[in-house]
């Protein structure tokens, strides 16, 4: 499986987007975010990639500022 991390500065913008996800029936778990990721808050949200063009499709929607990118994983 693949999965792509949502990696946000903030913690809070962080859980918001993970209940968004959940929300929508995207199935995520909150996780430490990957070290290629840079400096963040430290958690992020991880996906199955099958679901990134949804996500994105949907993402500019919320607004959120904290929003650095999304960052393929394992």
């Amino acid at each position: 499986m693949r999965y792509t991390y949502a990696v946000f500065k903030s913690r809070n913008e962080t859980l918001s987007f993970s209940g968004y996800l959940k929300s929508l029936g995207i199935p995520c778990a909150v996780t430490t975010t990957p070290k290629q990721a840079g400096r963040t808050c430290g958690i992020s949200v991880r996906f199955l990639t099958d679901y990134l063009s949804i996500v994105q499709s949907r993402f500019p929607q919320r607004g959120y500022s904290s929003f650095v990118g999304f960052y393929p994983g394992e």
